[in-house]
């Protein structure tokens, strides 16, 4: 099974999705517990999905979002997670980083 880790910049991602809970109560902590699924479903299928940029890019099931991941070995290293309603050039910018 891959490991995985995730960068600060990933987890800061994760902190602003929970802006979730302003629109409904628990609907940020459901934004959360759905992000952690997607993101534990890589421990099986890290490194199949479509590259951009050099990354990963794993679809979540629920939310528009999107995590951006790299694999080398049996670790698989999540960069972002990114909201996809954004501009694509923000997101490529942000990639970029």
């Amino acid at each position: 099974m891959t490991q995985i880790l995730i960068s600060e910049d990933a987890f800061e991602d994760l902190n602003e999705g929970f802006f979730y809970e302003t629109q409904d109560y628990g609907l940020g902590d459901y934004f959360t517990s759905c992000l952690r699924a997607d993101v534990e479903g890589l421990r099986i299928t890290a490194g199949i999905h479509k590259q951009i940029e050099g990354y990963y890019r794993l679809l979540s099931r629920i939310f528009p979002y999107c995590i951006f991941s790299t694999v080398e070995g049996n670790t698989a290293t999540i960069w972002a997670v990114v909201d996809l309603r954004r501009d694509p050039e923000w997101i490529l910018e942000k990639l970029k980083k």
